[in-house]
């Protein structure tokens, strides 16, 4: 499982829209921010036959897209083999 948090800058009078089109891209869910600002606060989660980085890549491709923040990342990759060591 992988997951991201994003802040995501957009002009306040398009927030709608891409608030629209981000909730089109496999993983990403939109939770709020500051609309009136500019920002978003948006999580990216991995899945079947999607990665999290062609999300955040679609992300960021947006035309209304000004500006994307990683705040956070989430991989639970290589636990398997920490524990077996253990």
């Amino acid at each position: 499982m992988k997951i991201a948090s994003l802040v995501v800058r957009v002009a306040p009078e398009h927030v709608r829209a891409l608030t629209e089109a981000l909730l089109e891209i496999p993983g990403v869910e939109v939770h709020g921010g500051s609309p009136d600002q500019g920002r978003l606060i948006v999580t990216v989660e991995d899945g079947e036959g999607y990665s999290t980085m062609d999300s955040i890549l679609a992300v960021n491709l947006n035309k209304h897209v000004l500006g994307v923040t990683m705040a956070y990342e989430y991989t639970d990759e290589g636990l398997e083999l920490q524990e077996q060591e253990a």
